[in-house]
């Protein structure tokens, strides 16, 4: 419809670029959710989680970040491209049994708790549904590393909470885009800072 429309006016058709952020976002809280229900105690095989490591949180933020780069959007790139190969890292270290000792997953945790530090600082200007991504997620992060550098069960436990509170939050976020893509019935509010 818009290349008949814009053969009729003379001006040449411009392709609608789909926002690749809520991809990145349904992928990175669905895979989150799982691992952290897992760390929370809810279930035991966090085994599961590699399929959706290595496809869904792996593969699919790596595609939303390339499509962010295309996009321009340096935070969205470096976020899910980042995200993205720390769930194919999770993905291969299960499937290996890669982890040595707690003490090396406790270091793990805690260099992507530093990395999402940086992250959160970047979203300061962005909206308040975000700010909440990267700030429960920098919480997770911190306490899966003091869980296991400490090995403290009941920190583990909390950071896999905070992870499924990460993961509704992301799920929030990632619907708030989906709607306001299009033209939806209802939109939900992000809050916008300034």
């Amino acid at each position: 419809m818009a290349q008949l429309a814009a053969e009729r006016s003379g001006q040449p058709a411009v392709a609608a670029t789909a926002n690749p952020a809520p991809l990145g976002l349904c992928a990175f809280a669905l895979t989150t959710f799982v691992l952290s229900a897992a760390n929370a105690g809810l279930f035991t095989g966090a085994t599961i989680v590699i399929g959706l490591a290595l496809f869904y949180g792996g593969l699919g933020q790596m595609l939303a970040g390339m499509w962010e780069f295309r996009a321009g959007n340096t935070f969205g790139a470096t976020a899910f491209t980042s995200y993205g190969a720390f769930w194919l890292a999770v993905g291969v270290t299960l499937q290996w049994k890669l982890i040595p000792n707690g003490t090396a997953l406790g270091f793990f945790f805690l260099g992507w708790a530093i990395f999402t530090a940086l992250m959160f600082l970047g979203t300061l200007r962005s909206n308040v549904a975000l700010i909440a991504v990267f700030g429960l997620l920098f919480l997770t992060f911190l306490f899966l590393a003091i869980g296991a550098l400490g090995g403290s069960s009941g920190m583990t436990s909390f950071g896999g909470w905070l992870g499924i509170l990460t993961a509704l939050v992301a799920w929030y976020t990632a619907l708030a885009g989906i709607l306001a893509s299009g033209n939806n019935v209802f939109r939900l509010p992000v809050w916008p800072m300034g």
